[in-house]
């Protein structure tokens, strides 16, 4: 698609905010891949109402759109965004009797949302300490995690804290609905398929004592430091590839011999191979080179196919 023309863009932004509908604004800051061109038209919306109404008036004028969150699975290409990229900042963290919990479906999981919960006593959440995403991502990618003490392993799923949550349809309606609408499932809701927008989400937490939740945050972010890339140091998304029951993604990689392969600036990741870091200033031609190499190896070596669960947004 071309960019939007003049006209189009001034349509958009009277119906929106003219003020603060921005062009070409760098993608790569807003992931934590640090990767990615410019969103030709951007725009930041701050309540359920502004990401309403920035929605719909690009579905009505026929402009591509995309919501980001904290930008924690998805590989923006390096041309950018052909359209708008609106910001999902709505905030807001309201806590109701019986440790039931409301928050905006831009609220940061972590350290934000955690971090409130666990001073007020409240567990169900903290397990997913050190994952970056906000509430609504949550939502979207059914946000899991490997509990890591012996004695209580398992994989633990948001759709496990959650009691509902308010969306926006594609026909512009807004709805409240259970989490049994959501049709979780791993790596999966039924918003990829749906076009649905969450707005905010309700949660169902259980007291605990604050000192038993800070234990498990401890020990839930050293085990994540010894296996997963300081994101500071080793900008990711996190896992590439989709689990494969029984075996991992990961391991397959591992022994065809590709743990840290380096591609111009990004890198199959010394410590965890299922994971492709950025070395400073990778582009996302070299990560698609690397997942390529990877997925071609695997296939050739092992007859497994592996499937990304990473979101691929713009032009490549």
């Amino acid at each position: 698609m071309k960019h939007p023309e003049s006209s189009l863009f001034d349509r958009y932004a009277a119906f929106v905010d003219p003020e603060r509908v921005r062009r070409g604004v760098p993608l790569a800051p807003m992931t934590t891949f640090g990767i990615g061109g410019p969103a030709d038209l951007f725009y930041r919306a701050r309540s359920a109402s502004e990401l309403e109404r920035a929605v719909v008036h690009a579905r009505e004028l026929g402009i591509p759109y995309f919501v980001l969150g904290r930008g924690a699975n998805i590989l923006v290409g390096d041309r950018g965004f052909r359209g708008v990229v609106v910001k999902c900042d709505i905030s807001g963290v309201e806590f109701l009797p019986e440790g039931r919990v409301r928050a905006g479906a831009g609220v940061d999981t972590f350290p934000d949302l955690i971090n409130a919960t666990v001073a007020r006593g409240l567990g169900g959440i903290h397990h997913f300490v050190g994952i970056p995403s906000t509430v609504g991502g949550a939502v979207w990618q059914n946000l899991h995690f490997l509990s890591p003490a012996p004695a209580r392993e398992r994989t633990m799923f948001w759709a496990e804290v959650m009691e509902g949550a308010t969306i926006l349809t594609p026909d512009g309606l807004i709805r409240e609905v259970d989490t049994g609408y959501f049709r979780f499932g791993y790596d999966y809701s039924v918003i990829h398929d749906s076009g649905d927008l969450v707005l905010n989400v309700s949660l169902k937490l259980h007291p605990t004592p604050v000192e038993e939740l800070r234990r498990i945050v401890r020990e839930n972010l050293a085990w994540r430091d010894a296996r997963h890339p300081d994101l500071w140091l080793y900008p990711c998304v996190g896992s590439i590839f989709k689990k494969i029951e029984g075996i991992g993604a990961g391991r397959l990689i591992d022994e065809c011999g590709l743990k840290g392969h380096v591609r111009g600036a990004a890198e199959i990741f010394h410590k965890h191979a299922n994971i492709i870091v950025n070395l400073g200033g990778a582009t996302a031609t070299e990560v698609v080179a690397l997942i390529d190499l990877a997925r071609s190896t695997v296939a050739r070596e092992t007859g497994y196919e592996l499937e990304t669960e990473i979101r691929f947004v713009g032009e490549f």
